[in-house]
Protein backbone atom coordinates (compact mmCIF):
# COMPACT_ATOMS: atom_id res chain seq x y z
CA UNK A 1 0.00 0.00 0.00
CA UNK A 2 2.60 2.50 0.87
CA UNK A 3 4.45 1.65 -2.48
CA UNK A 4 1.15 2.47 -4.17
CA UNK A 5 1.10 6.03 -1.78
CA UNK A 6 4.83 6.64 -3.10
CA UNK A 7 3.11 7.09 -6.96
CA UNK A 8 1.34 9.89 -5.81
CA UNK A 9 3.88 12.77 -6.38
CA UNK A 10 4.95 11.48 -9.77
CA UNK A 11 1.47 11.57 -10.79
CA UNK A 12 1.34 15.31 -9.78
CA UNK A 13 4.92 15.38 -11.77
CA UNK A 14 2.80 14.03 -14.44
CA UNK A 15 -0.28 16.13 -14.25
CA UNK A 16 1.53 19.02 -13.81
CA UNK A 17 3.85 18.93 -16.71
CA UNK A 18 1.11 17.92 -18.98
CA UNK A 19 -0.28 22.21 -18.21
CA UNK A 20 2.37 23.16 -19.42
CA UNK A 21 1.55 26.65 -20.59
CA UNK A 22 -0.92 26.60 -18.83
CA UNK A 23 -2.57 29.25 -15.88
CA UNK A 24 -3.69 28.78 -13.07
CA UNK A 25 -5.44 31.41 -10.49
CA UNK A 26 -6.02 31.14 -7.10
CA UNK A 27 -7.35 34.19 -5.22
CA UNK A 28 -5.36 36.49 -6.41
CA UNK A 29 -2.15 34.40 -7.16
CA UNK A 30 -1.94 33.07 -10.43
CA UNK A 31 0.73 30.42 -11.80
CA UNK A 32 1.66 29.91 -15.11
CA UNK A 33 3.25 26.25 -15.52
CA UNK A 34 6.79 25.95 -17.33
CA UNK A 35 6.86 22.41 -18.40
CA UNK A 36 9.47 20.29 -16.69
CA UNK A 37 10.56 23.07 -14.01
CA UNK A 38 6.94 23.19 -12.75
CA UNK A 39 6.53 19.97 -12.51
CA UNK A 40 9.75 19.64 -10.86
CA UNK A 41 9.00 22.02 -7.93
CA UNK A 42 5.62 19.96 -7.56
CA UNK A 43 7.17 16.96 -7.03
CA UNK A 44 9.58 18.13 -4.30
CA UNK A 45 6.92 19.91 -2.53
CA UNK A 46 4.53 16.29 -2.90
CA UNK A 47 7.08 14.55 -1.75
CA UNK A 48 8.01 16.49 1.19
CA UNK A 49 4.22 16.68 2.30
CA UNK A 50 4.44 12.34 1.73
CA UNK A 51 7.02 12.49 4.01
CA UNK A 52 5.34 14.18 6.58
CA UNK A 53 2.05 12.39 5.89
CA UNK A 54 3.44 9.48 6.51
CA UNK A 55 5.11 9.68 10.04
CA UNK A 56 1.82 11.70 10.87
CA UNK A 57 0.10 8.95 10.24
CA UNK A 58 2.96 5.54 11.00
CA UNK A 59 4.56 7.53 13.93
CA UNK A 60 7.64 6.66 12.19
CA UNK A 61 10.12 7.86 10.01
CA UNK A 62 11.66 5.26 7.72
CA UNK A 63 15.34 5.71 5.87
CA UNK A 64 13.75 4.99 2.82
CA UNK A 65 11.55 8.06 2.55
CA UNK A 66 14.38 9.85 4.55
CA UNK A 67 16.31 8.84 1.00
CA UNK A 68 13.57 9.50 -1.44
CA UNK A 69 12.89 12.90 0.15
CA UNK A 70 16.56 13.94 -0.39
CA UNK A 71 17.17 12.69 -3.93
CA UNK A 72 14.22 14.76 -5.17
CA UNK A 73 15.59 17.33 -2.91
CA UNK A 74 18.93 17.46 -4.22
CA UNK A 75 18.23 16.80 -7.96
CA UNK A 76 14.80 18.76 -7.86
CA UNK A 77 17.34 21.49 -6.50
CA UNK A 78 19.65 21.65 -9.06
CA UNK A 79 17.37 21.17 -12.09
CA UNK A 80 15.48 24.29 -10.74
CA UNK A 81 18.60 26.56 -10.28
CA UNK A 82 20.58 25.31 -13.20
CA UNK A 83 17.82 25.07 -15.71
CA UNK A 84 18.71 21.80 -16.67
CA UNK A 85 16.38 18.75 -16.54
CA UNK A 86 18.92 15.99 -16.70
CA UNK A 87 19.39 16.19 -12.79
CA UNK A 88 15.55 15.51 -12.37
CA UNK A 89 15.94 12.87 -14.94
CA UNK A 90 18.65 11.11 -12.98
CA UNK A 91 16.38 10.90 -9.81
CA UNK A 92 14.80 7.46 -10.16
CA UNK A 93 18.16 5.91 -11.52
CA UNK A 94 20.17 7.58 -8.04
CA UNK A 95 17.33 6.08 -5.53
CA UNK A 96 16.95 2.99 -7.63
CA UNK A 97 20.62 2.03 -7.56
CA UNK A 98 20.99 3.27 -3.85
CA UNK A 99 18.39 0.98 -3.06
CA UNK A 100 20.08 -1.90 -5.07
CA UNK A 101 23.04 -1.01 -3.60
CA UNK A 102 21.43 -0.88 0.59
CA UNK A 103 19.73 -4.30 -0.28
CA UNK A 104 22.77 -6.27 -1.32
CA UNK A 105 25.08 -4.91 1.41
CA UNK A 106 22.12 -5.15 4.29
CA UNK A 107 22.56 -8.96 5.00
CA UNK A 108 26.42 -8.49 5.68
CA UNK A 109 25.89 -5.90 8.82
CA UNK A 110 23.54 -5.90 11.39
CA UNK A 111 21.31 -8.80 12.25
CA UNK A 112 22.73 -10.48 8.91
CA UNK A 113 19.70 -10.74 7.65
CA UNK A 114 17.94 -9.36 4.05
CA UNK A 115 16.15 -5.79 4.60
CA UNK A 116 13.03 -7.36 3.71
CA UNK A 117 13.53 -10.10 6.68
CA UNK A 118 13.93 -7.22 9.30
CA UNK A 119 10.57 -5.67 8.20
CA UNK A 120 8.30 -8.54 7.79
CA UNK A 121 10.11 -11.29 10.20
CA UNK A 122 7.26 -10.66 13.04
CA UNK A 123 4.44 -10.80 10.36
CA UNK A 124 6.09 -13.95 7.34
CA UNK A 125 7.89 -16.97 8.50
CA UNK A 126 10.32 -17.82 5.47
CA UNK A 127 13.15 -20.03 5.29
CA UNK A 128 16.42 -17.88 4.68
CA UNK A 129 16.66 -19.33 1.25
CA UNK A 130 13.23 -17.85 0.40
CA UNK A 131 14.09 -14.13 2.18
CA UNK A 132 17.35 -14.20 -0.14
CA UNK A 133 15.60 -15.02 -3.22
CA UNK A 134 13.29 -12.23 -2.32
CA UNK A 135 16.17 -10.15 -1.59
CA UNK A 136 17.86 -10.45 -5.11
CA UNK A 137 14.65 -9.94 -6.82
CA UNK A 138 14.30 -6.53 -5.96
CA UNK A 139 18.04 -5.67 -6.21
CA UNK A 140 17.49 -6.85 -9.11
CA UNK A 141 14.27 -4.68 -9.48
CA UNK A 142 16.10 -1.88 -8.32
CA UNK A 143 19.01 -2.22 -10.54
CA UNK A 144 16.94 -2.86 -14.37
CA UNK A 145 14.64 0.31 -13.09
CA UNK A 146 17.88 2.06 -12.53
CA UNK A 147 19.34 1.68 -16.17
CA UNK A 148 16.44 1.49 -18.26
CA UNK A 149 15.23 5.01 -16.71
CA UNK A 150 18.98 6.31 -17.95
CA UNK A 151 18.15 4.84 -21.69
CA UNK A 152 15.10 6.38 -21.78
CA UNK A 153 16.65 9.99 -20.84
CA UNK A 154 18.94 9.62 -22.83
CA UNK A 155 17.57 7.83 -25.80
CA UNK A 156 14.05 9.92 -26.38
CA UNK A 157 11.97 13.02 -25.68
CA UNK A 158 11.51 14.37 -22.58
CA UNK A 159 7.77 14.37 -22.85
CA UNK A 160 8.52 10.84 -23.90
CA UNK A 161 10.57 10.29 -20.42
CA UNK A 162 7.69 11.60 -18.18
CA UNK A 163 5.01 9.32 -19.02
CA UNK A 164 7.88 6.66 -19.16
CA UNK A 165 8.58 7.58 -15.53
CA UNK A 166 4.49 7.43 -14.53
CA UNK A 167 4.11 4.34 -16.41
CA UNK A 168 6.92 2.26 -15.91
CA UNK A 169 6.40 3.10 -11.69
CA UNK A 170 3.33 2.17 -12.07
CA UNK A 171 4.28 -1.45 -13.86
CA UNK A 172 7.45 -2.03 -12.31
CA UNK A 173 5.74 -1.51 -8.65
CA UNK A 174 3.21 -3.86 -9.63
CA UNK A 175 5.52 -6.54 -11.46
CA UNK A 176 7.83 -7.08 -8.48
CA UNK A 177 4.74 -7.15 -6.27
CA UNK A 178 3.66 -10.22 -8.44
CA UNK A 179 6.83 -11.62 -8.26
CA UNK A 180 7.02 -11.30 -4.63
CA UNK A 181 3.68 -12.77 -3.79
CA UNK A 182 4.78 -15.89 -6.64
CA UNK A 183 7.75 -16.46 -4.08
CA UNK A 184 6.13 -16.71 -0.90
CA UNK A 185 2.79 -17.46 -1.28
CA UNK A 186 3.53 -21.70 -1.10
CA UNK A 187 5.43 -21.28 2.60
CA UNK A 188 2.87 -18.72 3.51
CA UNK A 189 0.06 -21.48 2.64
CA UNK A 190 2.46 -24.45 4.61
CA UNK A 191 2.20 -22.13 7.63
CA UNK A 192 -0.86 -21.60 7.31
CA UNK A 193 -1.44 -25.71 7.05
CA UNK A 194 0.92 -26.23 10.52
CA UNK A 195 -1.21 -23.93 12.39
CA UNK A 196 -4.26 -25.82 11.54
CA UNK A 197 -3.39 -29.01 12.36
CA UNK A 198 -2.18 -27.76 15.59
Amino acid sequence: MQQILELVPILLFFISYAQDGQTWELFNYSHTFNGIYSATAVLMIATVIQVLLTVVITKKLEKRLILLAAVVLITGSLTLILKNNIFIQWKPTLFNWVLAIVFLLAPFFGEKKTLMERMLDNQLQLPKLIWHRVNYLWVTNFIIVGTLNLVVAYSFSEAFWVSYKLYSSIGFTLLISILTAIIITPYIKDESANESKD
